[in-house]
């Protein structure tokens, strides 16, 4: 086996929320279930019975969190909202779990928030001066406070005056005992789907949560609309338009799972259209084409079938250990990261292999994943990466907004293709890339072009709540 150092990107969160359901809870815990995937620093889930709201959240996987047998009993209600949380900004202890839940002249709130809010430093010092004492480090609270301060007189009009103030990403849930509100920020930087189950209406990061409790998908929550669910039903409102729509690309090169439709596109779909324009554009003289496990499955697939190539399966992830690379900081992975990939060595030895992984962001698991299909008899190793190379960070929901941690903003392929001792190392081009989706134009690129939608303060990348 080979102990592994993380080298993909991160998203942060992942929410969900059901109105109108009397196993309201438990369903949100199989929704968080399939998303676990989005986050593994710590889950929760806030209900309500039409009176009260209850809340219980913790650190770790959502099994270990709601492994009390009275946890479920707890938190019965008719509505619910759940998170998964990955952290980038804030510190990583139980304080900063969501859901959040205060009081407050609106009511009582419980919030879930997927992203995050680029201006948020400069907002929590504003409201800091002004009185507000935070509970938590997290951005995802700036919104309540904003609420609390405006002057709107009814509650969705203190929360569409809060969103006027915030820049960045966000998917928000809200919860109070006569309500559920969503909202996807104007730019659409991450995924929600509508959903309906047995009359209730379902909200989640991604499809694969309405799948595990037999929901219908509805259709997308749009770029900049607010979805009120109440006793009665859906009312939609919108946001002013942003001038372009920025959609993360990176959702269907990783982020989401392979069975979820994001952005109005089957994942799995996508990822095998990478895989071929990447065969079309970076061909090798090879044996058997083998994939990174798990991420890199689909395009490694996309790549066979278009080179000809036979695919193989060379490399075995144990799933016992899970994701466990999730972790907040890189001197954290350092010490407790345990993916662990044994290769498969009678399908390696004596093979010219073509190696397909999604990205590569700081080359060290590459490195030592091809080093240890050489150790097993590989001839030669081509590694194939089916998304251009990673140059600038990422501040709208992804755990890495340094240039430091990034090998291609300061290496050239070449210098990258032997840093990892590989035989050759071709990426996909960004426009190869935007060719695999409908349309293009709707998604963001700033990691591969450093061309960022919104203004992002210099020091962001050095903010610390």
């Amino acid at each position: 086996m080979i102990e592994l150092h993380d080298d993909h990107w991160h998203e942060e969160c992942g929410v969900f929320g059901i109105f109108g359901d009397p196993e309201a809870a438990e369903k949100t815990y199989l929704g968080l279930y399939a998303l676990q995937h989005r986050g593994q620093e710590s889950a929760g889930i806030a209900s309500t019975d039409g009176d009260e709201i209850k809340l219980k959240k913790g650190l770790g996987l959502v099994w270990s969190v709601f492994s009390d047998p009275d946890a479920m009993p707890r938190l019965r209600g008719t509505s619910a909202i759940g998170h998964n949380r990955y952290s980038t900004k804030g510190t990583s202890d139980v304080t900063n779990a969501q859901p959040i839940s205060i009081e407050s002249k609106a009511g009582r709130i419980a919030l879930a928030h997927n992203g995050t809010i680029t201006n948020a430093k400069e907002l929590r010092d504003r409201l800091q001066q002004n009185g507000s004492i935070f509970q938590t480090t997290s951005d995802s609270e700036i919104i309540l406070h904003l609420m609390a301060g405006s002057r709107e007189k009814n509650f969705l009009g203190m929360f569409i005056d809060a969103l006027k103030h915030i820049v960045g990403s966000y998917c928000f849930l809200l919860l109070t005992p006569e309500r559920l509100v969503a909202a996807r920020d104007p730019m659409g930087f991450r995924p929600l789907s509508l959903g309906r189950s047995d009359g209730a209406c379902v909200v989640a990061s991604e499809t694969c949560a309405f799948d595990i409790i037999g929901a219908e998908y509805i259709r997308s929550v749009e770029p900049g609309e607010i979805l009120v669910i109440d006793a009665g039903g859906v009312t939609s409102h919108k946001l002013p338009q942003a001038p372009r729509l920025s959609q993360c690309i990176f959702e269907h090169i990783y982020f989401s799972r392979p069975d979820s439709l994001i952005f109005g596109e089957k994942v799995d779909k996508v990822r095998r259209r990478l895989g071929k324009q990447l065969a079309r554009e970076a061909p090798c003289e090879a044996d058997i084409v083998i994939s990174v496990p798990d991420s890199g499955n689909t395009a490694a697939l996309g790549y066979a079938q278009a080179s000809g190539l036979r695919y193989e399966i060379g490399l075995i992830r144990n799933h016992y250990v899970g994701r466990t690379f999730i972790a907040p900081h890189q001197d954290k992975r350092k010490l407790d990261v345990r993916v662990k990939l044994n290769p498969v060595s009678g399908v390696i030895d004596g093979k010219r292999i073509v190696l397909v992984d999604d990205s590569i962001v700081r080359g060290t698991t590459m490195r030592q994943i091809v080093q240890l299909l050489r150790s097993r008899g590989a001839l030669e190793v081509h590694v194939r990466i089916s998304s251009p190379p990673i140059a600038s960070p990422c501040y709208y929901g992804i755990d890495i907004s340094s240039k430091a941690e990034l090998i291609a903003c300061n290496q050239s392929i070449a210098d990258i293709a032997e840093f990892i001792r590989a035989d050759s190392l071709a990426y996909l081009s960004v426009e190869a890339l935007l060719q695999t989706v409908e349309d293009g134009s709707r998604y963001c690129t700033a990691c591969f072009s450093g061309d960022y939608p919104t203004c992002v303060p210099e020091e962001y990348g050095k903010l610390e709540f």
